[in-house]
């Protein structure tokens, strides 16, 4: 049942990205990229503020899930730096690709909590009100990096779209305001339309020659994401004894593939789109696999 409900979530996405592949001489190599800077620009922000400021966020809840969200995101960038020396010689198409192993599909998080025990949305809610900030603060940085001065790079980070976004969505959910209909109906169409543009342009960009085959840069980062991150949640969830609900969420948000959006950063700032494209469509893949024995293993421990 655990293994049918998370397919049935993965497979859609699966068929957009093929989609993508299937349409990609449609379009020109302007088209797509502009496709990638209206989601950049547009549709993802939208995607991210709706996320982090649809759910009240207590501050309570805060003290205690933030620090063990940040302290799984700081693993999986210290872990993916590993794949330095493996990867490409510019720093930047370099950050582009890095990002893919801390950085995840807040999506499928909500269509995974429901398979969990007690199906634990709120803490996930607000795990994803206050991971996303922080992972845009690292990947934005990364990609940063070597961009001109500090004063530039800061400009570049507080600037940026996806982080205004989820640090605008998640300041409200804090607040408890509630935002008008008429105000939250837009955001909502645009943020609709995020992952499916995203999903289709990643089939469109990526190498499908690569998808099947792991080199050590990209197995590096995909075990990162998809093995590393969630054994360690689970070993020092069980060492210092947390809550078995909370440790059930934090051990499937490590799992979780990574974010769709993170090709459509990357080629925001340039970098290269197909590597990190092909990350994106490697670690959804095989995530089908690996979630749902994550899924499966916290269903035995907790």
């Amino acid at each position: 049942m655990v293994f049918a409900t998370i397919l049935s979530g993965l497979i859609p996405s699966f068929l957009m990205v093929v989609l993508g592949g299937l349409v990609r001489k449609r379009l020109s190599e302007n088209a797509w990229a502009g496709l990638d800077r209206l989601n950049f620009e547009v549709l993802f922000p939208a995607l991210l503020f709706v996320a982090a400021s649809s759910r009240p966020i207590a501050a309570s809840d805060v003290i205690r899930i933030a620090p063990m969200v940040w302290a799984i995101l700081g693993l999986g960038l210290a872990l993916g730096y590993l794949a330095r020396r493996f990867g490409p010689q510019r720093f930047l198409d370099f950050a582009g690709a890095w990002q893919t192993a801390w950085r995840f599909n807040t999506a499928m998080g909500f269509v995974a909590v429901v398979t969990l025990p007690g199906q634990p949305v709120a803490i996930l809610a607000v795990a994803i009100g206050m991971a996303v900030p922080m992972a845009n603060v690292f990947a934005v940085t990364a990609l940063s990096r070597g961009s001109g001065s500090i004063s530039t790079i800061i400009a570049k980070v507080i600037t940026n779209p996806f982080l205004l976004a989820s640090l605008g969505g998640a300041l409200v959910g804090l607040s408890g305001i509630t935002i008008p209909a008429l105000i939250m109906a837009p955001l909502e169409l645009l943020s609709q339309a995020a992952i499916p543009v995203a999903l289709i342009s990643v089939g469109a960009t990526m190498n499908w020659g690569a998808l099947a085959k792991l080199d050590p840069f990209s197995g590096i980062l995909v075990a990162t994401k998809l093995v590393a991150l969630p054994a360690a949640t689970l070993a020092g969830s069980l060492f210092l004894g947390a809550d078995p609900a909370l440790a059930s969420v934090l051990v499937m948000f490590a799992a979780l593939p990574t974010a769709s959006a993170a090709h459509v950063l990357a080629a925001g700032f340039g970098a290269n789109r197909e590597l990190s494209a092909t990350l994106v469509a490697q670690s959804t893949l095989l995530s089908a696999a690996t979630l749902p024995l994550w899924i499966a293993v916290i269903h035995r421990v907790f």
